[in-house]
């Protein structure tokens, strides 16, 4: 059973997004381009500390990482996912030429359209504060990466930045990074998928709280 947000029908419009090239520079504070999943350790954060009783000593950061393939696959215009490396299964996005498809009943009558896909409606993002993730293209084929800085709670869209990558690299990113999963354009994929097991999520729902989806650029004009 998934315990992933519902994709939402009523929002009004949608916020647009800048989008960039992915550089070390860029990424300063968000993540890390990675040649292989391997070059860097997954961050974990520590449980924080409730009273005035410190931690003991070694504890509060033993839960590791867990590591499995993240399936994509665009379907009927909407983006679904499978991450194994929590067992869960999610609504991602919406070709934004038809934010009807959120509907599960109407996007069974919209024909597939890969070819044209210039943008995607995203209804949710999250961070993890328990600790870092990493993707890396199993196809070697671009995608994009929607992100903004650690906010805390005070997220707003406006904050967020499409990255585009060319494939040839990973992406990890810093707990507490507000992000969506990867937005591949192929019409199938996969990543290879390592985080924090204890998989703590924290989520910004932009149609309710903005009543708008927020429109993100798949295609980098150079």
């Amino acid at each position: 059973m998934s315990n992933a947000p519902a994709p939402k029908t009523d929002a009004i419009g949608a916020i647009d997004i800048p989008i960039v090239r992915a550089t070390p520079e860029n990424l300063e504070g968000l993540g890390v381009m990675i040649s292989h999943p391997d070059e860097i350790e997954v961050e974990i954060v520590k449980w924080p500390q409730p009273g005035w009783r410190p931690l003991d000593e070694n504890t509060g950061d033993e839960g590791g990482t867990t590591e499995g393939l993240f399936e994509f696959w665009w379907e009927n215009n909407v983006l679904s996912a499978r991450n194994n490396a929590v067992n869960d299964q999610y609504t991602m996005a919406a070709d934004a030429r038809y934010p009807e498809a959120f509907d599960p009943e109407v996007a069974k009558t919209i024909p597939d359209d890969n070819a044209g896909r210039t943008a995607a409606l995203l209804f949710h993002a999250n961070y993890h504060p328990d600790g870092g993730q990493l993707f890396f293209p199993q196809d070697k084929a671009p995608f994009v990466a929607p992100l903004a800085p650690p906010s805390g709670d005070e997220i707003k869209p406006e904050d967020f930045t499409a990255y585009w990558f060319d494939g040839s690299m990973g992406l990890y990113i810093h707990p507490n990074v507000w992000h969506e999963t990867m937005l591949p354009t192929l019409p199938r994929t996969t990543f290879f998928d390592r985080q924090g097991k204890v998989h703590a999520r924290i989520s910004v729902d932009f149609p309710g709280e903005f009543g708008a989806y927020l429109r993100v650029p798949m295609i980098l004009e150079d």
